[in-house]
C-alpha cells in the first residue's frame, strides 16, 4: 500500500508541476527537505514565493484531498518554508501557501486539478 500511495503522490506532483508551469508559475524547487519537513513544490507566482502542497487521490472516498492538510501538516510546511527562506536569503518576497488537489479518474487516469491559492495561514 505504501508503494502505491508513493506512486500516486509522485504522479500527482508531476501533474501539479506541469499545471503550475502552464498557468505561469516559475518552479524553483521540488521536494525541498530539511529536518523540519518537506515542501512538495516551491515556485514563484508574480511577486509571491509559493509553497505548494500537492494531495493526490483516486476518488473522494476518504474525503477531499485538501482535507488532509490539517493544522499539524500546515505547521510543518510553515517551519520548512521558514528554513528555505532563511537558507536562500529570500526575505524580500511575499509568500503564501497553496494546495493543489489532484483526483485521478479510476477509469482512464485523467486528472482533475484544483489549485487553492493562499489555502492557509499560520
Amino acid at each position: 500500500m505504501h508503494s502505491f500511495n508513493k506512486n500516486i503522490g509522485s504522479l500527482g506532483e508531476d501533474v501539479a508541476e506541469n499545471y503550475l508551469r502552464e498557468i505561469g508559475y516559475t518552479i524553483l524547487e521540488r521536494n525541498f527537505r530539511c529536518k523540519t519537513g518537506e515542501v512538495d513544490i516551491i515556485g514563484k507566482d508574480g511577486n509571491y514565493l509559493c509553497f505548494v502542497e500537492v494531495k493526490s487521490r483516486y476518488g473522494k472516498l476518504y474525503g477531499s484531498p485538501c482535507e488532509a492538510v490539517n493544522y499539524s501538516k500546515q505547521a510543518k510546511i510553515y517551519k520548512t518554508a521558514t528554513v528555505y527562506i532563511m537558507k536562500k536569503k529570500l526575505y524580500k518576497f511575499n509568500f503564501r501557501f497553496d494546495v493543489i488537489e489532484i483526483i485521478f479518474n479510476t477509469y482512464n487516469n485523467i486528472p482533475s486539478v484544483k489549485l487553492i491559492k493562499d489555502a492557509f495561514q499560520i
